[in-house]
């Protein structure tokens, strides 16, 4: 028998193990579930909170409900939440060779109603949390955008609360966890944001390999590919909205330190000895983005370049650099992972040290031996006279 299958029949082993039979087929689990709100950004953000809470639901031996996304639309009607599937946009069966998960809307639909049903929900928090409730004495798991539209759109809501402090996600504090929270007498972990940190630990950033493209973005990201560049490209993220240029200020006056958002994957996830995190790294300027793009265009001899962007592209004086011999693409697609995942098979990627949506990509990246690098964070001297 070839060690493939017999990987596969120790994974089905593992979890019928642990599971029990409902009627009509579907499984209920006696070791518990974990649920949560992706409540802390946007999807980079969210993204890195997955990682770390999958990794906490095994820690504690509880099933993920892995939840939707949470994508914001202030500025397009109807200016309300879209929770999409994680299915949209990434296979579900992958993060089963890691640990056990169902999709939220699984558990709501088909486990919830018989299991964890109206009346009987109790909601988890830190009594931190809990003192911006009136009573100081409740966790407000539906207190403002995006907690309130969240729970309500499984139309969920919370009869009791528990609160706790003195302990934390980490791996040190498991068995507080155990036995504070029994899965017998509390088989819910229901919480108001992911357990996790962010950014993404150094340990957990292996795990990106369990999130696998679903075959429909697969199949649109490759038909972008193939119908806007050509081999070899560079692929580049711009971040240099306003909100974006608020929060680097930071940097530039002193507030914010050399870990700073999702930083520590390009200046070292140790504090002591970080690299200083710049301006140039959090905000390049245009002459900074102009020469980067030249050196890495010149050096992988570039046929392309696609721009993934929140705000402007420089697409048109990238172009005018190149003078009609590169293509340059801003595609300013409606869904942000069609940009991910061309960013992903790009030849070379030059992204944000500071974004968490360059470090996803660059987690993809690492993971399959493609390289990468950070503005603001290459010699100058790679760039002398290159414009």
């Amino acid at each position: 028998m070839s060690a493939d299958v017999l990987g596969v029949l120790r994974l089905l082993q593992l979890v019928l193990l642990q599971l029990c039979f409902v009627e009509g087929g579907i499984l209920w689990d006696e070791s518990g579930y974990i649920l949560y709100c992706p409540c802390m950004g946007r999807f980079g953000n969210q993204a890195d909170h997955f990682l770390g809470s999958l990794a906490f639901a095994k820690l504690l031996n509880r099933t993920l409900a892995v939840p939707p996304w949470v994508v914001y639309r202030h500025h397009t009607p109807p200016y309300t939440n879209m929770h999409v599937p994680y299915t949209e946009y990434f296979k579900l069966e992958p993060l089963l060779k890691y640990h056990r998960v169902i999709s939220m809307e699984q558990f709501m639909e088909e486990l919830a109603p018989a299991y964890w049903p109206a009346g009987k929900r109790t909601a988890y928090c830190f009594d931190l949390a809990a003192q911006r409730s009136p009573d100081k004495s409740a966790c407000p798991m539906k207190d403002g955008n995006p907690f309130g539209p969240f729970w309500d759109h499984f139309n969920i809501d919370f009869d009791r609360s528990e609160i706790f402090s003195g302990i934390s996600f980490s791996a040190y504090f498991k068995q507080h966890w155990m036995q504070r929270f029994p899965p017998t007498e509390h088989p819910v972990l229901a919480l108001p944001g992911a357990p996790a940190q962010f950014p993404v630990t150094e340990e957990h950033r292996s795990l990106h390999k369990y999130i696998v493209w679903s075959d429909k973005m697969v199949d649109d990201g490759e038909r972008h590919i193939s119908s806007l560049l050509v081999r070899p490209y560079l692929g580049i993220h711009l971040r240099i909205g306003s909100d974006w240029k608020n929060a680097c200020d930071m940097v530039k006056d002193g507030t914010a330190g050399s870990h700073f958002m999702a930083s520590p994957q390009c200046v070292g996830y140790n504090r002591q000895n970080a690299t200083p995190l710049t301006m140039e790294m959090c905000l390049p300027k245009l002459e900074d983005v102009k020469k980067t793009v030249t050196f890495w265009v010149k050096t992988i001899e570039a046929r392309s370049v696609y721009v993934a962007t929140d705000s402007e592209s420089y697409e048109e004086e990238l172009a005018k650099m190149f003078k009609g011999k590169v293509e340059v693409v801003a595609l300013k697609p409606d869904v942000a992972q069609i940009d991910l995942y061309i960013l992903g098979q790009a030849d070379h990627f030059v992204g944000n040290c500071v974004s968490s949506f360059s470090a996803f990509v660059k987690r993809e990246r690492d993971l399959k031996d493609r390289t990468s690098s950070f503005f603001g964070m290459d010699s100058s001297s790679l760039y002398k006279d290159e414009l």
